[in-house]
């Protein structure tokens, strides 16, 4: 007779997640950014762990963690579970990678531009499964579950089929209610104002196109990463930002932020479809790239007649 075998009570595979990041980086705070979450919800998740296997996993020393001898134990024992769980995912994905599209984007696109439109290609193509994957970092299509990228850059990748799709432009924004209501109509006024900052995007170009030879680039302050970010804070009134109308097209749209000067300065890099030339003849890829650029050349049109507007420039290019 067969012995029946309870079911073996286990922590949520969440909580192993977590708590294997916090071992490899014996940190909660490296844990918890890897994750997207909070170092509370760390720190919380680990003691619950720890309560609930009635082991202690760290060892606390102020704001410092260090593993156990348990808790190293155990999380050698995680680490290699959750990598045989990802090996039997990866399998069985690859087993059915006709029905998936895998896109690699970057964050700030994904979140300004690719969520909020994909929906209409999910419900024009029910059969596919469409995995979005935000990242700066360039795909490696040889070693990454990637099927294609809508890369931001120089255009420049040897050995892959590139399409360009969009180019972009910079001028300055803020909130309308931003220093109280009482925005800059001049440049000499706005240079004396907080300056967003985003890494790799300076503020000197654009001063300089606008008669402004002499003024010195920003410092201090925060430095965002994400341009996404970059235009939460700006629409939350923290300061004035030099943003890309691609990314700021619904706060424009919206009022959330508006223009302030004329000005504007071409972005030195342009938005590409790229992609293995043997993938591109795949039929979901195929479909995407046949809901993709009607969907960018609609929206191409939205920009010019944005930046036709008058109505959202809102200042005057004068040096006093």
């Amino acid at each position: 007779m067969t012995e029946i075998r309870e079911p073996m009570r286990l922590p949520s595979l969440g909580a192993l997640r977590v708590f294997e990041a916090a071992a490899r980086y014996e940190s909660f705070s490296r844990a918890a950014t890897e994750l997207f979450v909070t170092h509370g919800a760390v720190s919380h998740q680990m003691r619950t762990l720890e309560e609930e296997l009635g082991v202690p996993l760290f060892e606390r020393r102020g704001k410092r963690v260090t593993l156990t001898h348990a808790g190293r134990a155990y999380a050698e024992r995680v680490r290699e579970a959750l990598d045989q769980i990802a090996q039997a995912t990866h399998q069985l994905r690859a087993g059915n990678r006709d029905n998936r599209l895998a896109i690699s984007t970057m964050p700030s696109f994904a979140a300004r531009w690719l969520t909020p439109h994909i929906g209409t290609f999910i419900e024009k193509h029910p059969e596919l499964e469409v995995e979005l994957f935000s990242s700066p970092a360039l795909v490696d299509f040889a070693r990454e579950e990637v099927d294609v990228a809508l890369r931001m850059g120089s255009g420049n990748y040897p050995g892959l089929y590139v399409e360009k799709l969009l180019d972009d432009v910079f001028f300055p924004v803020c909130s309308p209610s931003f220093n109280g209501g009482r925005l800059p109509r001049t440049l000499a006024e706005m240079a004396g104002m907080t300056l967003l900052r985003s890494e790799g995007e300076a503020w000197k170009p654009w001063f300089d196109a606008a008669g402004m030879e002499g003024f010195v680039e920003p410092r201090g302050g925060l430095m965002f990463q994400d341009s996404s970010l970059l235009l939460q804070a700006t629409a939350a009134g923290q300061g004035i930002a030099l943003i890309r109308p691609t990314l700021a097209f619904n706060d424009l749209m919206t009022g959330r932020v508006v223009r302030l000067f004329e000005t504007t300065i071409p972005c030195p890099w342009n938005y590409y479809f790229v992609c293995p030339h043997s993938a591109l003849q795949t039929t979901k890829m195929q479909a995407f790239r046949a809901w993709l650029l009607p969907e960018i050349a609609a929206f191409k049109l939205k920009l010019e007649r944005l930046m036709a507007d008058n109505s959202v420039c809102l200042g005057h290019v004068a040096k006093g």
